[in-house]
């Protein structure tokens, strides 16, 4: 089969608090993605290079009742993590107008470290464009859930994050919300309940929206 290019290449972010689904959600995308003929790539954050799942396992391979990092340590630890992300594989990917599906990208940070350990928003917004050169996503999709219901499905809290008090993963939740009402053509939020094969659905009617409307038209036109 083929390998179809886009006309420039595309980020497309998966954001949700613990529990709502993300990875499966990423993962399903990607392969619809492929099975369509495009050229995709599939990443995490933090993670996806040698760095970068150095750093994950830094941050969240102590396990349950492991202490969190000092708010600005984790900011800039998860920073490194998206800068050497970005060099290494989304550049790249963007080059050859590849799709990238990445879960959890720069709203991340707004959310958890801003909305959740109340940061200011200004200095993880510096953060954010320190790391990403100015690579923002073309389409996010949130996963929304009460965040009780999405740390239920998780059982017992698998690393510190998901062992925060049930108010830092409200505060979470009420970021990405807003985040989602401040740039509603990038977002499109999804009710995490729904089965998986209804969100692929409708996350790939919207990618392939942004896909039709990337097109270059008629010469001339």
């Amino acid at each position: 089969m083929t390998t179809a290019r886009a006309s420039r290449g595309l980020l497309v972010t998966v954001e949700g608090g613990e529990g709502a689904g993300k990875s499966t959600l990423a993962a399903m995308l990607a392969d619809r993605a492929r099975d369509a003929g495009l050229d995709v790539e599939a990443c995490r954050e933090p993670g996806a290079t040698a760095l970068g799942e150095r750093i994950r396992r830094a941050l969240l391979g102590a396990g349950p009742g492991a202490p969190a990092p000092a708010p600005g340590a984790e900011l800039l630890l998860i920073a490194a993590a998206r800068a050497e992300l970005v060099v290494e594989m989304l550049r790249p990917a963007h080059a050859r107008r590849a799709i990238v599906i990445c879960d959890r990208y720069e709203d991340s940070t707004i959310a958890y470290q801003h909305g959740g350990r109340r940061l200011d928003r200004s200095v993880v917004a510096v953060v954010n464009r320190a790391a990403t050169g100015g690579l923002s996503s073309d389409l996010t999709l949130l996963l929304d859930i009460a965040p009780a219901e999405g740390l239920a499905r998780g059982g017992a809290a698998g690393d510190y994050l998901e062992g925060e008090a049930l108010a830092f993963h409200e505060r979470v939740r009420a970021c990405y919300r807003e985040l989602a009402r401040e740039d509603p053509a990038r977002w499109l939020v999804l009710d995490a309940r729904e089965p998986p094969q209804a969100l692929v659905a409708r996350a790939w009617e919207r990618l392939d929206a942004l896909r039709a409307s990337t097109r270059p038209g008629p010469a001339g036109r």
